[in-house]
């Protein structure tokens, strides 16, 4: 099995300085760098995803932007890693990457990212579908607080949610206990 790392919108928008920043993004920026440093040792491709928000009034993700781009903690991006850029939730949704992970022969997925209730929640559904055999790490993904029929759902609540209905589409672990497994 030849697994490869998909980091998803981890962007300066969604850092406290950004146009729309989440919860507990500096602890799930940590896990990610994590995740990153261990995909690099084992020389395992590693594939960002960069969401780019194509409605010229979009509020956040604007083309070109400090806050689209990829947190800076992330970079560089080494020889056998890539960007993806994409329009929608779903990073394989009208993009390049099932055919980028068809030709580096990829077979599993391990997933973290920005954020839990739609990027991450839509890619994951779609690795599962495509079988990807999808591994989210929970404690490096993260969202922010929602608003639903004038309540206000903790972001926690939000994360916890969408990681308990995500179990039947992928193995749900923290960063601690995937590389136990490994």
């Amino acid at each position: 099995m030849t697994q490869a790392l998909m980091i998803i919108d981890v962007q300066n928008d969604y850092f406290p300085d950004g146009k729309y920043p989440l919860n507990n993004t500096e602890q799930t920026l940590q896990n990610t760098l994590k995740l990153q440093n261990y995909f690099r040792q084992k020389l395992l491709p590693i594939i960002y995803i960069q969401h780019i928000n194509p409605d010229p009034n979009a509020v956040f993700f604007v083309n070109n932007s400090f806050g689209s781009q990829l947190h800076a903690k992330l970079l560089p991006i080494k020889s056998n890693e890539m960007v993806i850029q994409k329009a929608y939730p779903n990073s394989f949704y009208q993009t390049q990457l099932q055919e980028k992970l068809e030709r580096l022969g990829i077979t599993q997925l391990v997933i973290c990212g920005m954020m839990s209730h739609m990027c991450v929640d839509s890619t994951t559904r779609c690795a599962f579908e495509l079988n990807y055999q999808p591994i989210l790490i929970h404690d490096a993904c993260t969202t922010r607080d929602l608003d639903f029929n004038g309540n206000i759902i903790p972001s926690q609540d939000v994360h916890n949610s969408f990681m308990s209905a995500l179990m039947r589409f992928a193995t749900i672990v923290s960063f601690e206990s995937f590389i136990e497994t490994i």
